[in-house]
C-alpha cells in the first residue's frame, strides 16, 4: 500500500514539473546584461539588455509578471516612453524597449530591464500569445550574491563551505 502512494506521489511530482517547462521563461542575467527566452523549454532567444545602474536596482528573483501595457510612459522618470513593457513588480519594474540600443550590455537603467524595440515587440507578443499566467521572469546575478560576503568579511581565507554558510547566516538575518 506504501508503494502506491509512493508512485502516485513521484507521478504528481513528475506532473508538477512537467507543467513548470510550459510556457514563457524569460531569464535576466546582470551580471552579463543579457535575456535568455525560453519556450517550453526550450532557448529561443538570447539577447542583450540594460539593467540597473548605479544606485539603482533590478530585483534578483522570480516574478510572475502581471501587466502589459503596449504603449506606456513613466510617470515616474519625466514621461519616458516604455514601449511594450511587461510589469514583473508592484514598484512599476517591466521589460520593456528602449531607443538607447547603444547603451544595451551595459547596467544604465532605472531598474527596468530595457531591450531592443523589436526584441520588445516580440517578446510582448509571445506573453501575451503564452498568456501572463503561463510566464515566468527569472533575475539572476553572480555578482549580487558576492556583494554580502564581501561587506561582512567572509572573502579571504576561509573555507568555501563556511564561507557558504555565513552567507545563508547573514541572508537569514543571524
Amino acid at each position: 500500500m506504501m508503494w502506491r502512494g509512493g508512485l502516485a506521489g513521484a507521478l504528481l511530482l513528475f506532473a508538477e514539473c512537467g507543467s513548470a517547462l510550459a510556457g514563457v521563461l524569460i531569464s535576466v542575467d546582470i551580471s552579463t546584461q543579457q535575456m535568455t527566452v525560453s519556450v517550453d523549454g526550450a532557448s529561443r532567444y538570447t539577447w542583450p539588455v540594460s539593467t540597473g545602474g548605479q544606485g539603482y536596482s533590478t530585483p534578483p528573483g522570480s516574478f510572475r509578471p502581471f501587466r502589459l501595457e503596449a504603449e506606456h510612459y513613466s510617470r515616474e522618470w519625466d514621461d519616458a516612453p516604455m514601449p511594450h513593457s511587461i510589469f514583473f513588480t508592484e514598484f512599476g519594474h517591466a521589460i520593456h524597449g528602449t531607443k538607447s540600443t547603444a547603451s544595451l550590455g551595459s547596467p544604465v537603467s532605472h531598474g527596468c530591464v530595457r531591450l531592443a524595440p523589436d526584441n520588445a515587440a516580440l517578446l510582448f507578443t509571445l506573453v501575451q500569445e503564452n498568456g501572463l499566467e503561463n510566464t515566468q521572469v527569472d533575475i539572476t546575478s553572480f555578482a549580487w550574491v558576492a556583494k554580502p560576503y564581501e561587506s561582512f568579511g567572509v572573502i579571504g581565507e576561509q573555507s568555501a563551505s563556511t564561507d557558504f554558510d555565513s552567507f545563508l547566516d547573514l541572508m537569514d538575518g543571524r
